[in-house]
């Protein structure tokens, strides 16, 4: 089998990379990036098993011509590529409108040209917009950013290839954790990171809002699994914690007492943004929750220099 994954160097595409080159019936991984992160850590990390199933390509999902090519043989296709840029996820619609929507527009009329048998596609739990009821996939998307916006308009163009092959859209919580391709714009990463430094975090609003996440690990395993295992063509929430932004603090509080916090415009009540997690699908693709919520940020600040 030949995968092609869009924003295979991004952080979660670089983890998923080398999970699947570890598949007896995955023959050939191309990850396809326009590295626009400046993020080369695919590249440096050592040595990988079944290095040689790997193969990587710089290219744009805008660019048509080069999207047929690349296309030409694969199997199956995971749909990474996007802008994210937490917490400013409601500036310049123009940025994210180009890549995660008229992006996805372009891949899918490429795959409407192609013999790919499956698709999936990361989508956002943004999409919701906000609820304090825990939401399902029943509920009618509303986002509230550009960013969700984007995704949402992503998920419409995916939809139309429903008909004409296996299409998986899986709206994602926050993702966190370590992995070689950090991102420390996320919301419990960079908490980690400034609680790990700078012994000090910067709070927006009063922290009393609520967030979906799931781990880099969960994620990646739940991704790599649909390679062999059939689901059912549709939509469906891909989460396993939803969290207080100030219970995310108190946990690294245990483990740096000496931590402090300072609030931002602390009068402000922000969205609240319940995802009610799917247990049927979190189960078939193998997301558990190995370790509690504390284990884990151990676990990260392990990775961290000092």
């Amino acid at each position: 089998m030949r995968i092609l994954i869009t924003g295979g160097a991004g952080y979660i595409g670089t983890e998923l990379v080398f999970a699947l080159a570890q598949k007896e019936e995955v023959t050939e991984v191309i990850a396809y990036d326009n590295l626009s992160r400046d993020n080369y850590n695919l590249f440096i990390n050592g040595k990988m098993n079944n290095h040689s199933k790997v193969t990587f390509i710089k290219g744009e999902l805008l660019d048509s011509r080069q999207l047929d090519k690349v296309l030409k043989g694969v199997d199956m296709v995971y749909h990474l590529a996007a802008k994210v840029t937490t917490p400013f996820a409601n500036t310049d619609p123009h940025f994210y409108e180009q890549v995660n929507h008229w992006g996805t527009a372009e891949l899918v009329y490429a795959l409407e040209r192609s013999e790919v048998q499956k698709l999936v596609y990361i989508s956002s739990t943004s999409i919701y917009g906000s609820s304090t009821k825990a939401v399902d996939e029943s509920v009618i998307p509303n986002p509230k950013t550009f960013y969700g916006i984007s995704k949402m308009r992503g998920e419409e163009h995916v939809n139309r290839l429903r008909d004409r092959m296996s299409t998986i859209i899986l709206r994602s919580g926050n993702v966190y954790g370590y992995s070689k391709s950090m991102r420390f714009d996320a919301v419990i990463n960079k908490f980690v990171f400034e609680a790990n430094f700078n012994k000090k975090i910067t709070i927006h609003g009063d922290g009393r809002q609520h967030r979906s996440f799931i781990h880099i690990d969960q994620i990646t395993t739940a991704l790599s699994n649909l390679v062999s295992e059939v689901i059912e063509s549709g939509t469906y929430n891909l989460v396993s914690r939803d969290l207080v932004v100030l219970d995310i603090v108190d946990e690294l509080k245990q483990q740096i007492p000496e931590l402090e916090f300072i609030f931002i415009n602390q009068h402000l009540k922000l969205r609240e943004l319940k995802v009610k997690a799917n247990d049927e699908i979190n189960n078939r693709l193998g997301i558990k929750s190995k370790h509690s919520f504390s284990e884990e940020l151990e676990e990260f600040r392990s990775h961290l220099s000092f």
